[in-house]
């Protein structure tokens, strides 16, 4: 009886010294009842759900798993009902050109009498898969004797307008070319688990929505509109801060009068006044404290060759400095195996290392880099030349779990990663949550946000997918594992010093409420 009792205290000390690393260890330590409550009941709760949810007679059914076969299911969860309303602090990794649902881009479309559309080719029941729509307004209507992307005798790249286009679609009518539109903007299933389903293949899927929605997105009236949407569905989704990063590859967006003349510095100002609005508005409504703000990080797509980038990278110290509470830092962004490594650019980026300090501005690298399934190929080292350039954050870093030495340097030196788990998963890194390397990362102690990447392209609108994913595929991650990365996604943010202690001050308060009210069963579905 001795020796089981002894067995049993080292296996317990084993267990305890083993997951001492991980950074949620501390808070473990030194729970409120409250918050030890909560965690326990989500825990019940998920043992509970693997069984009567996940562990029915149905096959290739298991939590964590592919999350576009799986929405539905988890939108009827217990878990996801009560994660939807836990406070999740900053969103760091998103890319503003897919964020808003698409629905509501069609919708803001439609109503803009200028905008046009146009196909490389006819539009058939057999491509309407594969042949993307093109938008872009014009300020009177272009004119031409067809009048229908489907009618045998559409010349080939002729601008229609976006009404006409939409009324004479004989694919199914307005309702038909609605389909067509948002299936272009968007993944679903069948082409991630059957058609597209390698990396290179779903990438350039991908690509193809960006390419799709990037008309709607760069029209200036919509724009406008559609980052007030952005900002709104966050709050709903309980984050109070994001850094969304911008693509400004494009220099110049279309305006109303249909000329492609709006400059990048024009951006910058609607988003501090959408900001601003928002801001005011939540306040007078006694809501202030669920928004912190926004900001952006300024991306090009590492397509451009390293002489070009320089432009990019003058043009990001001159926005920052022009708009220093709005730019957050600058990153380079697309596919990393097909794309150009960060190598391509060293000496454009420690040149711009060199002028940022110079000019005593605040302004940090904030780099993609490991988003990749390679080992030691050039995507997977990006991850040397990120920690080598002193990026604040990594985004993604799905790689890292290969090299300790850079873990431990991440730990060691407070980066934290910006992971993405449903894209990861998406984009055929990961056959699902189960298999992420997630679990590594934070067994290692290194920092993690967890993050959306592109929801409107997935369907997996705000954070609360994210953090359901995460939850149900690891046993050993809690409630309180939640609440560690909500806490470090403020922590690793780019807001000022007294910025971060209001807000983690803010969140702290709604955590607060959040456990109380799951305590005593009125957060309880």
């Amino acid at each position: 009886m001795t020796d089981i009792r002894d067995y049993l205290s080292r296996r317990a000390a084993l267990i305890l010294e083993d997951r001492s690393l991980r950074r949620e260890n501390k808070l473990l330590q030194s729970l409120t009842e409250k918050e030890a409550a909560a965690d326990r009941i989500v825990r019940y709760i998920r043992a509970e759900e693997a069984v009567s949810v996940w562990g029915v007679e149905i096959p290739h059914l298991f939590p964590g798993m592919e999350f576009l076969t799986s929405k539905s299911i988890i939108d009827n969860t217990k878990i996801f009902k009560i994660i939807s309303k836990m406070p999740k602090g900053a969103l760091l990794h998103i890319h503003l050109e897919a964020t808003v649902d698409k629905k509501y881009l069609l919708k803001l479309a439609l109503r803009e009498p200028s905008l046009h559309v146009r196909t490389a080719c006819v539009v058939t029941p057999g491509n309407l898969t594969t042949v993307l729509p093109e938008f872009r307004p014009f300020e009177e209507a272009q004119s031409s004797q067809c009048t229908s992307v489907t009618n045998a005798e559409y010349p080939a790249n002729a601008w229609l307008p976006l009404y006409k286009a939409r009324a004479s679609f004989a694919l199914g009518g307005p309702e038909g070319f609605d389909r067509w539109v948002l299936r272009a903007m968007s993944i679903d299933p069948a082409e991630v688990y059957d058609t597209h389903n390698n990396v290179p293949k779903i990438w350039q899927k991908f690509k193809d929505t960006f390419s799709a929605t990037a008309g709607l997105f760069l029209y200036r009236p919509i724009f406008r509109q559609y980052i007030r949407r952005f900002l709104l569905e966050l709050i709903e989704d309980g984050i109070s801060y994001a850094e969304a990063r911008i693509d400004f590859l494009p220099k110049y967006m279309f305006d109303v009068d249909g000329n492609e003349n709006v400059p990048h510095r024009e951006w910058v100002w609607d988003f501090g006044q959408a900001v601003n609005e928002i801001r005011t508005t939540l306040e007078e409504q006694g809501r202030g404290e669920e928004f912190m703000g926004a900001k952006i990080i300024y991306t090009t797509i590492r397509i451009l060759p390293p002489e070009e980038i320089e432009w990019y990278l003058e043009d990001c110290i001159a926005l920052k400095q022009e708009f220093p509470d709005l730019i957050a830092g600058f990153d380079i962004v697309g596919d990393e195996n097909a794309g150009r490594p960060l190598t391509d650019y060293i000496k454009p980026l420690l040149a711009f290392k060199r002028r940022v300090e110079d000019l005593g501005l605040n302004l940090p690298f904030i780099l993609h880099a490991g988003e990749t399934l390679s080992d030691g190929g050039k995507a997977d080292n990006n991850l040397y030349d990120a920690l080598l350039l002193g990026t604040k954050r990594i985004g993604h870093g799905f790689s890292i779990v290969k090299h300790p030495k850079l873990m431990e340097l991440c730990r060691e030196n407070e980066i934290a990663l910006e992971v993405c788990p449903i894209s990861n998963e998406i984009l055929g890194l990961t056959p699902s949550m189960s298999m992420h390397p997630l679990p590594v990362v934070l067994n290692q102690g290194v920092p993690v946000t967890l993050n959306s990447d592109d929801p409107s392209v997935f369907g997996a609108m705000g954070l609360s997918y994210n953090y359901f994913q995460v939850l149900v595929s690891s046993e050993t991650t809690g409630l309180i594992t939640l609440a560690q990365m909500a806490r470090d996604s403020i922590k690793f943010s780019t807001l000022e010093e007294a910025e971060k202690r209001r807000a983690t001050s803010v969140w702290e308060k709604r955590w607060t409420e959040f456990v109380e009210e799951l305590g005593n069963g009125r957060g309880l579905p």
